[in-house]
């Protein structure tokens, strides 16, 4: 008889064994598509290995706990989880386990403080980031202790720091500015910085916009994440960053922000590999969240409309009392960052 769907299998392996029978799940994807096979044991009769997996689909990690890997924790924790949680929050957890790359195929019950501590302190993007890299820690050793795969929970003595993120934020000054229009056709990707200084889309924000939700005629896209008043709000495209957009536009991607496959390019990716290439190039100091202050410092300065810039940047306010835009909104958005 067939095992249900997700039950796993069980069959004989050839040749002369003392455990010929082998129980089999399989416990996730990794990044190629692949699956991600789990062997739960060998054993001497078929009843054996059913009653085995039947076991381990109970309670998966009882039947070889000693063995567990970090990367097998984590891949229970999403299976369980991310289906109830929003596509934001679970590309974080993503991105936070990419990031613990060390710990992937350790065995959970070798992890010491030491070894997570590690990911942190190695970690040089921001403290949101080493935030949500805990996170992850504690809900993997929260399942870990619930299935006694461990006795004793070392999320909990892992330090992050102090968050001193709005001291060190820094805008480009009017040069840094100039110099990033001077050097447009000679360095991959630097139309992005552009587009988020004269925007105020986070660095996270840019990575996640599609086409469908840009209006090229009428200069607005629809994008946006983190609190309520952000999500899914109005941005309007200034003038001098509207050729950027039209152009990727064109390119005819899902995502306005695309990798060379013309796939959504995450945020690391595009922190890593354009975003600290292009500073590093310019020789400028600055992190992705400066075009956000950037673009703040800028607007605040033209004199544009409070109300407005909150509306932009998707700032909670008394002063906005719903997320419905009319027509007059839109056209008072675009006179706002037309400004800068």
């Amino acid at each position: 008889m067939k095992n249900p769907n997700g039950f796993g299998s069980v069959y004989k392996l050839a040749g002369k064994r003392r455990n010929p029978f082998v129980a089999r799940k399989t416990t996730g994807w990794d990044d190629d598509g692949s699956q991600i096979i789990t062997t739960v044991g060998y054993y001497k009769t078929r009843s054996d290995a059913m009653l085995a997996l039947a076991d381990y689909n109970s309670n998966p990690y009882t039947v070889n706990a000693s063995t567990i890997t970090f990367e097998d924790v984590y891949n229970i924790v999403a299976a369980n989880k991310f289906d109830k949680i929003s596509v934001s929050s679970a590309n974080g957890y993503k991105a936070s386990f990419k990031t613990a790359k060390s710990l992937h195929q350790m065995k959970f019950a070798d992890i010491k403080t030491a070894h997570l501590q590690s990911v942190i302190d190695k970690c040089d993007l921001g403290h949101s980031t080493l935030r949500k890299i805990k996170v992850l820690y504690n809900q993997m050793y929260k399942y870990a202790m619930a299935n006694d795969i461990i006795s004793k929970d070392y999320s909990k003595f892992v330090e992050i720091g102090v968050d001193e993120k709005e001291s060190s934020r820094r805008p480009f000054s009017n040069k840094e500015i100039q110099l990033l229009w001077d050097s447009l056709g000679r360095l991959d990707f630097i139309d992005t910085v552009l587009i988020m200084i004269y925007s105020g889309l986070r660095p996270g924000e840019l990575v996640t916009i599609e086409n469908a939700n840009i209006d090229i005629e009428n200069r607005i896209m629809r994008g946006g994440l983190k609190t309520a008043a952000g999500k899914n709000r109005i941005i309007p495209i200034n003038k001098k960053i509207l050729p950027f957009v039209k152009a990727r536009f064109e390119e005819g991607n899902t995502f306005l922000i695309s990798n060379n496959d013309g796939n959504q390019m995450s945020y690391y990716t595009y922190y890593d590999c354009k975003f600290k290439v292009i500073m590093e190039q310019l020789q400028l100091n600055h992190k992705p969240h400066d075009c956000r202050h950037t673009f703040a410092t800028l607007m605040d300065n033209a004199g544009a409309n409070k109300v407005a810039i909150k509306r932009i940047m998707g700032h909670a306010s008394t002063d906005i009392t719903d997320k419905v835009y009319t027509h007059k909104d839109v056209v008072e958005l675009l006179k706002a960052i037309d400004l800068i």
